[in-house]
């Protein structure tokens, strides 16, 4: 922003050197303009100024909300992976519709039972029996 001053200071020796007076009408004229035109200078340097600490500021909080984000949806991204991999079943004994870990759904050594009526749901022996179709509802991603 330099060359604003610079090209003002050279309107006002361009005045001087060519001996125009601030008793003419022109001349006044002349003068007043070189004086705005050097509060404009003044003022657009300030603007840029506060653009530029406006800019800084913020990347500052740009850069504290990329920190938020990252801790509040690192959380979520746990908790949808923790959701994940599990079938809505419904219990035959009580009608109860459960989730089951899709991991124990077909392990052959684990029984499995109904939380809410400690029933076997799904015998580890009966595990090659089980049919896809007895599963109520879809796949949770």
């Amino acid at each position: 922003m330099e060359y604003l001053y610079e090209r003002v200071a050279y309107l006002r020796g361009l005045c001087e050197g060519l001996g125009i007076s601030e008793e003419t009408k022109e001349g006044r004229v002349l003068e007043e303009i070189v004086e705005i035109l050097g509060e404009f200078a003044d003022a657009i340097v300030e603007l840029s100024d506060k653009q530029e600490e406006l800019e800084e500021y913020t990347e500052l909080i740009d850069e504290d909300l990329s920190e938020l984000e990252d801790d509040f949806y690192e959380e979520d991204d746990e908790d949808d992976e923790d959701e994940m991999g599990y079938v809505e079943v419904m219990c035959p004994h009580c009608g109860e519709e459960i989730e089951i870990d899709e991991d124990l759904l077909y392990d052959e050594e684990s029984d499995i039972l109904c939380p809410c009526c400690d029933q076997v749901i799904i015998n580890a022996c009966d595990d090659e029996d089980f049919e896809e179709d007895e599963i109520e509802g879809e796949k949770e991603n």
